[in-house]
This record gives C-alpha cells, sequence and structure tokens, in this order.
C-alpha cells in the first residue's frame, strides 16, 4: 500500500517545489539579462543564451500554472 504523505512532507514538498521554481526563474532572467553566459562552444556568442533564458522562464511558468491547475481540480 502507498504510505500517506504528512502534513510536514506535504510541507517539505511544496517548500522545494518552491525553490525549485524561484531557482528556475533566476537563472532564466540571468540568461536573459546577461549576468550569466554561455560558453562559446556552446553558442555563447550569437543569443543562445537569451533563448535558453526566456524557454527556462516560460516552461517554468507554464509547469506552476499547469500543477496550480492540476491541484485545484
Amino acid at each position: 500500500m502507498a504510505k500517506k504523505q504528512t502534513a510536514l512532507g506535504k510541507f517539505v514538498a511544496f517548500i522545494a517545489w518552491l525553490v525549485g521554481i524561484i531557482v528556475s526563474l533566476s537563472v532564466g532572467f540571468a540568461l536573459i539579462d546577461g549576468t550569466l553566459g554561455l560558453p562559446n562552444w556552446l553558442g555563447g556568442t550569437v543569443g543562445v543564451p537569451v533563448a535558453a533564458g526566456w524557454i527556462t522562464v516560460f516552461t517554468t511558468l507554464l509547469g506552476a500554472i499547469l500543477v496550480i491547475i492540476h491541484k485545484l481540480r
């Protein structure tokens, strides 16, 4: 049988999820602003970091919205 998750376990899981969202958005916006870059061999000078940043931000927000919708159902 599956073990039920306690209130503390749910709280810790929520905090871990929230920290993951914050870190993902921080990395995405750092790539967009140019604070964080990619090495040249990964296309760091041809706009790849900006595209990767926008993809990170978009997919993070999309994932967060989908989780919230799933939890509200």
